[in-house]
């Protein structure tokens, strides 16, 4: 009989993480980027740490990573379907946390299944991309920045020129990029942040700070103009975003606003 396992690395996001994926990996609690709106401090408190943990029922990194391919194994046709993103509660990129995450990445990989990840950081680029130089890992992997466009609320993550940079960097290797616009901590420093980015991000996504209460007509303004000045380009919209603004989804134009089951690997619109 196979060895038996408590601990759980692959799950179903619920409430408004469920707006960016359906299935999610979290191997770590914490994170180094040290970031002053984050909203995990407030939401784990009590597990948090400023230092990513592994999360003790994974016990240790083997036995994390026998568990997370157990799972995968298990779930193989949905996780091929919709994908699986990393990570909500931690960043998969970190000094503590990239051997094990890109572990379980390339195990997708190589099973077929898209990866989505999300970052603050770039140190890893020149060690790690070398070994992402094959074609599976530019069909089966997103790779996407989160840009707010404060640096100084950020002090532990990679600066935003660096991290705008990196997408280019990666969007010139023909690799699908995306960009988590989230916070939205300044509606016109978002707007710039998405005009820096203009042709080099696949999908952009866009939310505010939980708790957060704007204008609703500089939001509605914020909008218009993001989907105008953007017409070739995905544009996520989250729906606390889209409530405040006072407009329904289904009246958004459907050319470039997409909906939480848009796809990114399986969009024709993408040339590659």
């Amino acid at each position: 009989m196979g060895k038996k396992f408590s601990g759980k690395a692959i799950y179903n996001p619920s409430g408004k993480a469920e707006e960016y994926s359906y299935w999610a990996c979290n191997f770590y609690i914490g994170c180094t980027s040290a970031c002053d709106y984050c909203y995990c401090k407030s939401l784990l408190r009590g597990t948090w740490s400023d230092k990513p943990v592994l999360k003790k029922s994974l016990i240790d990194e083997i036995t994390a990573f026998e568990i997370f391919k157990k799972e995968a194994d298990k779930n193989l046709s949905e996780l091929r379907n919709h994908g699986l993103f990393f990570n909500f509660v931690s960043d998969p990129f970190l000094h503590e946390t990239i051997n094990l995450n890109m572990l379980a990445i390339f195990y997708c990989i190589n099973n077929n299944i898209p990866v989505k990840v999300l970052t603050k950081q770039t140190w890893w680029i020149p060690e790690w991309v070398s070994k992402m130089k094959d074609s599976r890992v530019f069909k089966y992997m997103a790779i996407g920045f989160t840009l707010t466009g404060f640096d100084y609320l950020e002090p532990g993550a990679a600066k935003t020129s660096e991290r705008i940079a990196a997408l280019k960097h990666f969007n010139d290797l023909d690799m699908m990029t995306w960009a988590s616009m989230e916070p939205v901590i300044g509606l016109d420093i978002s707007l710039e942040m998405i005009r820096r980015t203009q042709g080099t991000v696949d999908l952009y996504k866009i939310g505010l700070k939980s708790g957060d209460h704007q204008d609703m007509h500089s939001l509605e303004k914020f909008i218009d103009t993001v989907i105008s000045e953007n017409p070739y380009k995905k544009i996520y919209f989250k729906d606390s975003l889209l409530l405040q603004a006072g407009i329904n989804r289904n009246d958004l134009p459907s050319h470039n606003c997409v909906t939480r089951d848009y796809n990114i690997f399986t969009d024709t619109d993408i040339e590659r």
